[in-house]
């Protein structure tokens, strides 16, 4: 069974979803799942340097109270999935058009779960600025990559324009919001659903491939 999740990697409801996909799936041990990550940028027009973390959110939302109180409303849905968000530590908003060519990269390197996995903790939960190509660097070689190899594509621009092009083939099918999971190109989930939502699905397609004679 294929999964895309087209998703930010500074989405918090994106991590949030991450759990819950993972906690069906472990409900179904027997699923034999290939799951690709899809760039999708919240905010495409961030300055390529980001921007700083309480002007933006407050500009966002349009007080630090309001913001405050939206977060909290996040921060208890990230403890129901054992996620311990630290949004205080977060100083910088980044762009996130580098860390998505990196989660491109990291599935040839067959490490593209645990990349999301890395980045999504580096962000949430230790501070760290995804904009920053070093820390982008750190998060390959905690993944097994070659830092070297990284450095030299972020450097380089690759992939820039290939991650612009899949972003906005989500927008063109309609994807305004993430996380969106799209399972065997068929059915399509949006938002942080909880496990009972996937497992729904996952039997679905099953039964509708049975009744077709395909293989579950």
């Amino acid at each position: 069974m294929k999964i895309d999740i087209v998703s930010d990697t500074v989405c918090p409801w994106c991590f949030i979803g991450k759990r819950k996909l993972e906690k069906a799936l472990a409900e179904r041990p027997d699923l034999e799942v290939e799951i690709t990550w899809r760039p999708f940028q919240l905010h495409p027009d961030m300055p390529i340097e980001g921007a700083d973390r309480k002007e933006f959110i407050a500009k966002k939302f349009g007080s630090h109270e309001r913001a405050k109180d939206l977060y909290n409303n996040v921060k208890m849905a990230g403890d129901a999935v054992d996620i311990p968000f630290e949004f205080e530590k977060i100083k910088r908003s980044p762009n996130t058009l580098d860390s998505h060519r990196l989660l491109r990269w990291s599935e040839s390197a067959g490490c593209q779960d645990a990349m999301a996995e890395i980045l999504f903790r580096r962000f949430f939960i230790d501070g760290e600025d995804l904009g920053d190509r070093a820390v982008l660097i750190a998060a390959a070689a905690e993944a097994g990559m070659d830092e070297n190899l990284v450095a030299r594509l972020l450097e380089e621009g690759a992939d820039l324009d290939t991650v612009a092009k899949e972003d906005q083939m989500a927008r063109e099918m309609g994807v305004s919001g993430v996380p969106f999971f799209i399972i065997d190109n068929k059915y399509a989930l949006s938002g942080a659903q909880d496990p009972a939502s996937f497992l729904a699905a996952f039997d679905q397609i099953e039964a509708e491939k049975k009744a077709e004679g395909g293989p579950a």
